[in-house]
C-alpha cells in the first residue's frame, strides 16, 4: 500500500527557542522548515509548497500580518496559516483570522494543545477538498451520463447529489419517463463512497410477479422445479453497492409488503433458505408515477412510502427547461458524432429554434433519439431542420389514430396499443405513460395478444 505523503510546515518565529521547541515537536509528522523573520519565510513559501504556516505575530520589522498579506496576494496556492501571539497581542490574532488565517495559538502552549489545533485544522481541510473533489466527480459523472444543464433546477440537482452521494439513506427520484432518473442514480452511485461496489438495477415493471421475489432475493437448489442451483438475487450481487428498482410503483402489492420487512430488518429469505442473509446494499427507488395518489388508490402501502422516502429528489421534465436544449443537443451531437466516425457537425439556427419550440413529451431520451437519427442520417456539416424530422416527431405525438368503423372496442384498443408500443420503439414503459395505464396493465394485454398470435412490436 502506498504511503501518504508526509506534508511540510512552516515555522516563522524570531526566538530561537520556540522555532527549536516546535521543529523539534514535528520532526517526523511533518517536513519542518524555519524562519527567523517574515522576509526568509516568504523565500521559503516561494520555492517550496507548505501546507501549513506557523507564524508569530509580533516579530522586529514585518510581523505575521504582513505575512498573512503576502500569502494573500503572492503565493498561487493557499496554505492552513496559523498565528502564534502571546497573551497581550491576542487581538492581532483575532484581525490574522479576519483577513484569512485559519487559527491561533496563544503563548505559551504544551504540545497537546499545539497537535489539538493542527489535526483540527488539517482535518477540516481534507473535509473541504473532499467536498471539492466530490462536486467536480458529480459534474463529470454528469456530463459523461447527459446529466447536463445550467438551469437552477439542475443546478440544485446536481448539488443534492453530492449532499447524499456518501449518505446510506434510502433515495426516491420522482420525474417523468425519459427525463434521467436513472442518471441521476448511477451519478448518485458513482460520486459516493460505493462506488467500487456493484451498481445493480432491477426493473419492477418488466419481471412478471410470480418470478419477482427470486429476483430480489435468490433462491436455493431445489425451491422450485427448475432451480437446479442455488442462485444470487439482486440483493446479494449488490452487497457493498446500490440497488436501483426502477418502476418501484409498478410492484405488486403483496411484494411490496416483503421489500418493507427487509429494508427494515436488514436481512431477506432466499427461496427455500432456512436461514436469512444480510447485505449491505444502498436502495434508490424510481417512479413515473405520483405515490401518494396511488397510495389513495389502494395501489402502492403508505409504510413503504415512508421508508423509500428518506431523501426524495425530482428530476424535472425537459419542457421545464428548456434554455438547457441548446447544450444538450450540442453535447449529443458530438457524442453520436464521435461514435459513429463522422466529422464533428453544427446544428442550424433555424433547426435549434425548432428544438427550443418543442415540448418534448419524451424528454430528454427523446432528445437524444432525435439527434441520433439526425446524425446517422446527415451527409452534410450541418444538421438542418429537414435532418431532425421534427415533423415526424411532433406528428406522431398529435394524430389521433384512424379505425375501421367495422372494429369492436376491444379491436381499437388492440390497435391503439400496438401503434403506441411501434411509435415508441418498444419502450413499454413510456408506450403505458402516453396511453394512462400501468405497465403492469400494458404487458398482461401485450401477453393475451402474445397468445392470440398477435406480433408484438419491438
Amino acid at each position: 500500500m502506498m504511503t501518504p505523503k508526509q506534508q511540510n510546515i512552516l515555522i516563522v518565529d524570531d526566538e530561537a527557542s520556540m522555532r527549536d521547541f516546535l521543529e523539534s515537536s514535528l520532526t517526523g509528522r511533518f517536513n519542518v522548515r524555519v524562519a527567523s523573520n517574515v522576509d526568509a519565510g516568504l523565500e521559503i513559501l516561494l520555492e517550496e509548497k507548505m501546507d501549513v504556516v506557523l507564524s508569530d505575530v509580533q516579530m522586529p520589522g514585518r510581523g505575521g500580518l504582513d505575512l498573512l498579506d503576502d500569502i494573500r496576494h503572492k503565493l498561487d496556492y493557499r496554505p492552513i496559516v496559523i498565528m502564534m501571539t502571546a497573551f497581550g497581542t491576542i487581538e492581532g490574532a483575532v484581525e490574522a483570522t479576519r483577513n484569512g488565517a485559519s487559527d491561533y495559538l496563544t503563548k505559551p502552549f504544551g504540545l497537546d494543545q499545539l497537535n489539538h489545533v493542527l489535526t483540527r485544522n488539517l482535518e477540516l481541510e481534507q473535509l473541504v477538498t473532499e467536498n471539492r473533489s466530490l462536486r467536480e466527480n458529480v459534474s463529470k459523472t454528469a456530463r459523461r451520463h447527459g446529466l447536463l444543464g445550467n438551469n437552477n433546477q439542475m443546478v440544485q440537482l446536481r448539488e443534492r447529489i453530492a449532499m447524499v452521494a456518501d449518505s446510506r439513506g434510502t433515495v426516491l427520484l420522482q420525474g417523468e419517463s425519459g427525463t434521467g432518473k436513472e442518471v441521476v442514480a448511477r451519478a448518485i452511485h458513482y460520486t459516493g463512497s460505493r462506488r467500487d461496489g456493484p451498481f445493480i438495477r432491477l426493473n419492477c415493471a418488466a419481471i412478471p410477479e410470480s418470478l419477482l421475489e427470486s429476483e430480489l432475493f435468490g433462491y436455493e437448489r431445489g425451491a422450485f422445479t427448475g432451480a437446479l442451483a442455488a442462485t444470487k438475487g439482486k440483493f446479494e450481487l449488490a452487497d457493498g453497492g446500490t440497488l436501483l428498482l426502477d418502476e418501484i410503483s409498478e410492484m405488486p402489492f403483496a411484494m411490496q409488503a416483503k421489500l418493507l420487512r427487509v429494508l427494515q430488518e436488514k436481512e431477506f429469505m432466499r427461496l427455500g433458505a432456512k436461514y436469512a442473509t444480510s447485505a449491505d446494499v444502498r436502495i434508490i427507488a424510481t417512479t413515473n408515477r405520483n405515490l401518494k395518489e396511488e397510495i389513495k388508490a389502494r395501489n402502492f402501502r403508505e409504510d413503504l412510502f415512508f421508508r423509500l422516502n428518506v431523501i426524495p429528489m425530482m428530476v424535472v421534465p425537459l419542457r421545464y427547461r428548456k434554455d438547457d436544449i441548446p447544450m444538450l443537443a450540442n453535447h449529443f451531437c458530438q457524442m453520436f458524432c464521435a461514435e459513429n466516425g463522422k466529422p464533428l457537425m453544427d446544428i442550424g439556427d433555424k433547426a435549434m429554434r425548432r428544438l427550443m419550440a418543442m415540448d418534448w413529451p419524451g424528454n430528454v431520451r427523446q432528445l437524444q433519439n432525435v439527434i441520433e437519427r439526425a446524425v446517422i442520417l446527415s451527409q452534410g456539416s450541418e444538421l438542418n431542420d429537414e435532418i431532425f424530422g421534427l415533423n415526424d416527431e411532433m406528428d406522431s405525438t398529435e394524430k389521433t389514430p384512424s379505425f375501421d368503423s367495422d372494429m369492436t372496442l376491444r379491436d381499437m384498443e388492440r390497435e391503439l396499443i400496438l401503434r403506441k408500443l411501434d411509435r415508441t420503439r418498444g419502450n413499454r414503459t413510456v408506450a403505458a405513460q402516453e396511453l394512462g395505464i400501468s405497465v403492469r396493465t400494458l404487458r398482461n394485454k401485450l401477453n393475451l395478444y402474445t397468445d392470440q398470435g398477435v406480433e408484438i412490436p419491438g
